[in-house]
């Protein structure tokens, strides 16, 4: 069992190694290197989301019926690589983007091959994949620490002379090896449960669940939140890289390490304190975030920068994760899997998709020559994220049915 527990953890490493080693920098790169406006940027974030809601077709009605998750995680990590050199040499946007589309459209489905794998070699999930998991994080924080304090890319002077071009270049390799590496993974077969329809694999029938009227108002503001978290994404890494913050990748590794941190003391805080102000500290977070952004700097305040980045454990943690924990409980037995993906589609996929399409357009608003207004573009998501919270403070009433047992 030891060696299969590091094998995976070999496989969960590269999975989000491969990840952060390019996605972090994406904004960077596009605004530096390919001229990109803020729409476009915008426009190349949301093909994480367009993979999201495509990835459950990929796995629902093809891999869980028809092929081992393992050679499927292989061909199409093997495709990635291809893909990822794509990348690498693309010399435009209209070049680059349909090929971080088709990339994103056969990443995202990989997201749930790695822990389908995972979880089929584990007698006790509950208590083994969190050690797994972790590598992934690990795999995440390593990938920012070289391109940072390794390799320089994201440095001024790495920055304009193209440097981070080869973010996508070390992910191409990294993906290569996983594609190949993922042959030699336990075998994984498709479970023989009788036909899944499109019904179940985007969890629509699990809507029932938005009959409550509670339910139905987190999974609103869950979509509404995703609008400041796509700002997180797609100008965190250029903001930091434009106001001269020195190795704005490595520094924001600590948003990494807060999340590990922050997820053991979850179960702490929802027992304590339950859902609805787990779920509300969650939003203010947010918002004291983008504040801490907008009124830090390179130098004397660089501190409230480092503080909005270490935030992000709390800001993911406290409301994603929790509303996670929230829906399986609300769902029951029946629905469990169904009310996932329903929430995921709907998180990752249409509210990911709105908020970045929005940070792209505020982008904008506040770009003239190249130069950005950074206070005006962080209090848009502080000030939404802030309206959110209000809504959900005055119209959701407090589950106590939903607890969690302090496991520390």
């Amino acid at each position: 069992m030891a060696m299969i527990r590091t094998r995976l953890s070999i496989m969960m490493f590269l999975q989000f190694f491969i990840w952060g080693g390019w996605f972090v920098t994406l904004g960077t790169f596009l605004a530096n290197n390919l001229n990109a406006s803020g729409g476009q940027i915008g426009m190349a974030f949301s093909t994480q989301s367009w993979g999201a809601i495509i990835a459950p077709f990929i796995i629902g009605l093809i891999a869980d019926r028809y092929f081992n998750a393992e050679r499927i995680l292989g061909v199409l990590h093997l495709a990635g690589a291809a893909l990822m050199y794509g990348l690498y040499v693309a010399s435009d946007f209209s070049t680059f983007y349909p090929l971080v589309l088709m990339y994103m459209i056969i990443y995202m489905p990989t997201l749930a091959l790695v822990n389908s794998v995972s979880f089929r070699q584990m007698s006790d999930p509950g208590q083994e994949f969190a050690k797994i998991r972790v590598w992934g994080t690990i795999g995440w924080i390593i990938a920012g620490l070289g391109i940072s304090y390794l390799f320089a890319w994201d440095s001024s002077q790495g920055i304009a002379d193209g440097m981070l071009r080869n973010t996508f270049l070390m992910c191409a390799i990294a993906s290569l090896a996983l594609g190949l590496y993922s042959f030699s993974l336990p075998a994984t077969p498709p479970k023989a449960d009788g036909p899944v329809g499109l019904k179940e694999v985007l969890g629509l029938d699990a809507l029932a669940l938005l009959k409550d009227r509670n339910y139905a108002i987190f999974f609103i503001a869950s979509i509404l939140i995703c609008i400041p978290l796509a700002f997180y994404y797609q100008n965190a890494n250029p903001f930091l890289a434009e106001i001269g913050v020195t190795n704005p990748t490595g520094k924001m590794t600590l948003g990494q390490v807060s999340e590990v941190l922050f997820m053991l003391l979850l179960p702490v805080f929802i027992h304590r304190f339950g859902i609805k102000k787990t779920l509300l500290i969650g939003m203010l977070a947010w918002a004291l975030r983008y504040a801490l952004f907008a009124f830090g700097n390179a130098d004397e305040m660089v501190f409230m920068l480092l503080i909005g980045i270490a935030l992000h454990g709390v800001c993911y943690d406290f409301f994603f994760v929790t509303g996670q924990i929230y829906t399986d409980a609300r769902a029951g037995e029946k629905f469990k899997s169904s009310a996932q993906g329903m929430i995921t589609l709907a998180t990752y996929g249409v509210g990911m998709l709105i908020g970045f399409w929005v940070a792209g357009q505020i982008t904008d608003h506040f770009s003239t020559n190249g130069a950005h207004d950074w206070q005006g573009i962080w209090m848009f998501p502080a000030v939404f994220a802030i309206a959110v919270l209000v809504l959900f403070f005055l119209t959701f009433k407090n589950d106590k049915s939903v607890t969690a047992k302090p496991e520390l």
